[in-house]
């Protein structure tokens, strides 16, 4: 961008720079908290300003131009001085905002977090649409282009170029039917190795479970796999069967089925949940907010 050009005023920058991550007007919009006229709006002063069309509608989105490639690390550059300034970027209303949030969670968040989330959201900030996403390979670069806002859980993989805070620490625990026949007296290691045992295979805190097993020498019997925790708690309220489980799905569904909650017989390795986001937003005042938010909701005091 050379000095001769006419410098976009700050809003249109950010839409080019939006556009070029997510190459869809419509995700850009809502990362904007406006509406899609008004941001095509921007678009055609933008694409008058620079004089090319800048991106080209293609059946995998909004293609960029070789001219849209030059220019996207001078407006980055010029951005990011803005950013330091932050006095342009628009003030983030939840009683009146329009925008969309992503989050990236674990399956147990899906019973744990995302309906503490929702009833805040709905009688704060009424019109924000929430979207849950899978953690998986994609959860990093999704963070980078504000494709998702947060990853919530224990997601120790993530790179460089992330901010995290500590929202609560889980240990183990087992669940069974209250009326269990053989565990009401409680359980230990004799007791977890004779019963039949349902196995969870998502999550990242497995693996931890796993190694906690093989230090004891404990050889499970599986009755059942399950890929998630979706009817968990009815199958253990109605068989015999014990699960093994972090402490914070476990309690919530022995509350929900009226399950027994006993300590793990054996030493596994806890971990921290932790919300992650990407430096890139991290003065973005939409997602300050979520996060002051979701750490209301669930973080441990300071």
């Amino acid at each position: 961008m050379s000095a001769a050009d006419v410098l976009p005023e700050p809003k249109l920058l950010q839409l080019f720079d939006l556009l070029y991550h997510c190459r869809s007007v419509t995700r850009a919009a809502e990362q904007l908290g406006q509406s899609q006229p008004t941001v095509s709006i921007w678009l055609a002063r933008l694409r008058q300003q620079l004089n090319d069309p800048l991106f080209v509608r293609t059946p995998g989105g909004m293609a960029p131009t070789p001219r849209a490639d030059q220019l996207i690390g001078p407006c980055r550059e010029v951005l990011e001085s803005l950013r330091r300034l932050t006095a342009w970027e628009p003030q983030f209303t939840p009683a009146t905002a329009q925008r969309r949030f992503r989050l990236c969670v674990s399956d147990a968040s899906h019973i744990t977090l995302l309906p503490s989330i929702l009833n805040h959201l709905r009688n704060h900030a009424p019109g924000i649409r929430l979207e849950a996403a899978r953690i998986d390979g994609n959860s990093e670069s999704a963070l980078e282009s504000g494709e998702a806002d947060l990853a919530i859980g224990f997601v120790p993989w993530l790179g460089g170029g992330m901010y995290q805070q500590v929202l609560f620490e889980q240990d183990w625990v087992c669940l069974s039917n209250r009326q269990h026949p053989r565990l009401a007296h409680g359980m230990d290691v004799a007791r977890y190795h004779a019963e039949g045992h349902v196995q969870i295979s998502a999550g990242t805190g497995q693996k931890l479970l796993e190694a906690g097993l093989a230090r004891a020498g404990i050889e499970r019997r599986i009755v059942l796999e399950l890929p998630g925790f979706l009817g968990l708690g009815m199958i253990v309220g109605s068989t015999d069967l014990v699960a093994t489980l972090p402490r914070h799905i476990g309690h919530t569904l022995a509350d929900m089925h009226d399950l027994q909650v006993h300590d793990c017989p054996f030493a596994v390795e806890g971990f921290t949940v932790k919300q992650h986001w990407h430096a890139r937003y991290h003065q973005d005042s939409g997602n300050r907010w979520l996060r002051e938010v979701i750490h209301g909701l669930f973080g441990r005091p300071a």
